[in-house]
């Protein structure tokens, strides 16, 4: 047994046995450091459960291509491990500090999904610590299928990913990038249908798609092909702002690390809030200092004490609401969730980026896309103002009624609004209920509808 194994085993263990000392109906927790969820919590007096040991890359097989990781594991340490190897992961999400447990129990995308679907579809193995206590492997082909199937969107309410087993890609040194431009969004979404369908565009090959919308007439579609060589590549981690690339360049080249990271510097373009996008300012910042977990912490600040509403509110300024979002939309109705958007949210830019489930044959319970369908993900991530004294969620109501409409569906990492009937019927409720009864029968962990509507 390697020395990593070993020690991995002990940290299971010491973790079951503080789950197991964790008195019924006490409310329990991940004890950790870092969040990409945008949901508001209820102040209480749960338990935390120390995971903070469960980090690390155990193994990476080359020949296999596979590697066995830890699930409170980052992205940005997964793929330091794999990208020696020339290998990485069939999905990254964009930003650093999602880890890979995460990313599976609360779904994960990006510019390689429209080949490779979701993050839990490249999964081949997951050990969870469940509701009840116990520590199950679960595999598409054993026992425990149906957890298998089932964890993916269940956000930590049937157990804890402690360990799994995930697929990985071969890469090439860079990434050639074509931007796009389109200025009418039938063409726009005709076009990412079809190079997607065909992985090509102009005569050549297309590994990565994504999109990106300043406006009703000004749109990109960004194509990314693996390449061994670049005549010069740029840097989007210090000065430099990639998103402002999209308008300026119409080609570019960056090593696949950079690539992989495109977004995390200025968290897409979220950084402008901050004022760090002001070339004096990000002079002054160091470096390290650039990335999405830095401002995460900002925006917690902010939501624990609330000095900026505060200040806002003191200028007499109208209120605001959050409106951070993904949805998905079937993409032949993406036209439609476009003309909706641009029309009644005030937000720009927004992200783009067409998936489609890899397998055909698998099931995904909890939250389950048409195999035969190409969709397409909206992601938008801002506040927008509350006129005429309009409640608090107005925008987001109307989201997810215009989503459910077009057969879309909505990922659960931020705030949602839906009635109880309304939400188990649209994320499997029968199915859910028997995961419950089968791993988590005494209800230590809260369901699914408390934590992700009632801001568990």
């Amino acid at each position: 047994m390697s020395s990593a194994r070993g020690e991995f085993e002990g940290r299971r263990e010491r973790l079951r046995r503080q789950y197991a000392a964790i008195p019924l109906g006490t409310p329990v927790r991940l004890g950790k450091t870092t969040s990409n969820l945008f949901r508001a919590r209820r102040r209480s007096s749960a338990s935390r459960l120390d995971v903070s040991g469960l980090e690390g890359v155990l193994a990476v097989d080359p020949a296999a291509r596979t590697a066995e990781v830890q699930g409170m594991t980052t992205y940005e340490h997964l793929v330091d491990a794999t990208l020696p190897h020339g290998l990485m992961p069939l999905v990254v999400p964009q930003l650093k500090t999602i880890t890979l447990g995460g990313a599976v129990t609360g779904l994960g995308i990006e510019s390689s999904s429209f080949r490779n679907g979701l993050v839990h579809e490249s999964v081949l193995e997951i050990e969870v610590l469940a509701g009840d206590g116990r520590i199950v492997v679960a595999r598409p082909d054993n026992e425990h299928r149906d957890l298998f199937s089932g964890f993916p969107n269940s956000y930590g309410t049937l157990g804890y990913a402690l360990r799994l087993t995930i697929e990985l890609e071969p890469v090439r040194p860079f990434v050639k990038l074509r931007h796009v431009k389109f200025g009418d969004r039938g063409d726009y979404f005709a076009t990412m249908h079809a190079v997607g369908a065909e992985c090509s565009y102009a005569g050549e090959r297309v590994d990565f798609i994504d999109g990106t919308v300043f406006g009703r007439d000004d749109m990109y579609l960004t194509l990314g092909t693996f390449v061994g060589e670049a005549p010069a590549t740029s840097d989007y981690t210090g000065m430099g702002i990639y998103y402002r690339s999209l308008q300026r360049r119409q080609v570019d080249h960056l090593t696949v690390r950079d690539y992989l990271w495109r977004w995390d510097t200025d968290w897409f373009w979220c950084s402008r809030a901050f004022g760090v996008q002001n070339p004096r300012v990000r002079r002054l910042v160091p470096k390290r200092w650039l990335r999405s977990d830095s401002y995460w912490r900002l925006v917690d600040l902010e939501r624990r004490y609330g000095p900026m509403s505060r200040l806002e509110r003191l200028r007499g300024r109208s209120p605001r609401e959050h409106v951070v979002q993904d949805v998905e939309v079937p993409i032949e109705r993406a036209a439609d969730f476009f003309d909706f958007f641009v029309h009644e949210i005030p937000i720009a830019p927004f992200w783009v980026c067409p998936l489609r489930q890899r397998d055909a044959g698998a099931r995904w319970d909890l939250y389950a896309l048409d195999p035969a369908k190409t969709y397409v993900n909206f992601g938008f991530w801002s506040t927008v103002p509350l006129e005429n004294g309009r409640p608090d969620g107005t925008h987001n109501r109307r989201i997810e009624r215009v989503v459910d409409e077009l057969g879309g569906r909505k990922s659960l990492y931020s705030t949602s609004y839906y009635e109880r009937d309304e939400f188990w019927r649209l994320y499997n409720g029968p199915a859910y209920a028997a995961l419950k009864d089968g791993y988590d029968r005494e209800r230590r962990l809260l369901d699914l509808y408390e934590k992700c509507v009632e801001r568990g």
